[in-house]
């Protein structure tokens, strides 16, 4: 999905590959200490879950998901590189159409418009290919920065969520945001590009 182009360059989704690994590995190990704040706790240390045998387990667990229609897990390229993921989750149908949104950029591309551009790109995947109504995501209120980039794509804070997620060693409050399908006249993306943060 994309391009949208960014000050950093081309912004593109695509599906995961089981040859992701290397590129996921290094920016995972690299960057541990710029993620870990943020991300829900695993099992075992950050360096034993993050090397590259370890993408063939996630990667088959996210397939598996998305084969039984319960997930949407999608690999951030930025001019053509790996830089990142984002994955809809939790994909219930029915009366509730519903799922939540997850993303992460390595350090190096950070604050420059990608993870921005990604997410609109996933939330229009979301509501038109994927047919859902709603999507949510959390965030700690001391993540500013992930705060700003569900801000720019328009998603509205709905309340908090007590010690929610075990994130870093503790349960985490987290901030609970979400975004409705009919809330833009036409895309997340054009909402994006009108802002001026993003061109097609």
């Amino acid at each position: 999905m994309g391009p949208l182009t960014t000050g950093a360059g081309i912004v593109v989704l695509r599906p995961i590959k089981l040859r992701d690994a290397p590129s996921w590995s290094r920016l995972r190990r690299d960057d541990e200490d710029y993620l870990r704040p943020w991300e829900p706790s695993g099992e075992g240390g950050w360096l034993s879950r993050h090397g590259p045998t370890s993408w063939f387990s996630v990667y088959g667990n996210l397939r598996s998901a998305a084969h039984k229609g319960l997930m949407m897990p999608f690999a951030i390229e930025l001019n053509g590189q790996f830089c990142g993921q984002i994955t809809v989750g939790n994909i219930v149908r029915g009366q509730l159409s519903s799922g939540w949104i997850g993303y992460w950029v390595a350090r190096e591309v950070s604050g420059r418009g990608v993870a921005t551009a990604a997410l609109a790109l996933g939330v229009d995947h979301a509501f038109s290919a994927g047919k859902l109504h709603r999507l949510e995501a959390t965030v700690r209120p001391a993540n500013l920065a992930s705060q700003s980039v569900l801000r720019n794509v328009g998603f509205r804070e709905e309340g908090l969520l007590r010690r929610y997620l075990h994130v870093d060693g503790d349960w985490r409050d987290h901030k609970l945001v979400a975004l409705l399908a009919d809330e833009f006249p036409d895309s997340a993306v054009a909402r994006l590009v009108r802002s001026g943060r993003a061109t097609w």
